[in-house]
């Protein structure tokens, strides 16, 4: 299968061979797909090199071969974003979730489009903890793992001012008392809206969802988490 002029963003790269490497594109048509580029190590090729890089917008075309596609021609659409400091480390953890959670070759058009906007947002300094969370949530949903936020694991309707504890296979549950994982209806609320919550809640989301993917990573953390340091606890 030929495609052409497919818009992507490159996920990850590493060297194959003696003078290949091995792309991570995700597209919008094809979603996650592994590609290898041919010849793309010496010194006639550097330019290549230089453009296959994440957060740069590209144009591709590619040959599906199996498993793995031969990358054709490569075209920059636009300059790199200009990511500095905690936003490029939360380019590179969003990156390293997607190659870790969705499957090569499953085309989500709404998870590219939002990762489009999440690179968006981290390019114009929109708050990284509440980029970050939301672009988890809406993963969750996008994967089929989403938890219901209008109402708790029997159909009730949350309660902002009650507590609850978050089970990965049930929902939102009336916490006991002396439950320390616990959170407030009104924090759990939060995650479904599109307005920027407190910094405490942040910290709480931050909590809840981390679990949601380490459930989901098989006991496997991102190596990104330890990067992330304190910016992922903001």
């Amino acid at each position: 299968m030929r495609v052409s002029a497919q818009p992507a963003w490159v996920l990850h790269v590493r060297p194959w061979r003696e003078t290949s490497v091995l792309v991570e594109l995700f597209t919008p048509d094809h979603g996650r797909i592994g590609a290898l580029s041919r010849s793309v190590r010496g010194p006639k090729r550097q330019w290549l090199r230089a453009v296959l890089q994440p957060f740069t917008p590209l144009r591709v075309d590619f040959q599906q071969r199996g498993e793995l596609a031969n990358l054709g021609a490569v075209e920059p659409t636009a300059a790199p974003l200009a990511l500095a400091g905690d936003a490029v480390l939360a380019g590179f953890y969003v990156n390293e979730i997607l190659l870790r959670l969705t499957p090569r070759n499953d085309p989500p058009r709404a998870l590219f489009g939002r990762y489009c906007a999440l690179l968006g947002a981290l390019a114009s300094g929109e708050s990284l903890a509440w980029t970050l969370r939301s672009f988890e949530r809406d993963l969750l949903i996008q994967l089929g793992y989403a938890l219901p936020f209008e109402h708790d694991a029997h159909g009730e309707a949350i309660d902002p001012d009650a507590r609850y504890r978050i089970d990965a296979e049930q929902g939102a549950v009336r916490a006991l008392a002396f439950d320390r994982s616990a959170i407030t209806g009104a924090q759990w609320l939060a995650l479904a809206g599109d307005d920027l919550p407190d910094a405490a809640t942040l910290r709480v989301l931050r909590r809840v969802l981390r679990h949601q993917l380490e459930r989901l990573l098989d006991g496997r953390p991102l190596r990104s988490w330890d990067m992330l340091g304190e910016m992922v606890r903001k």
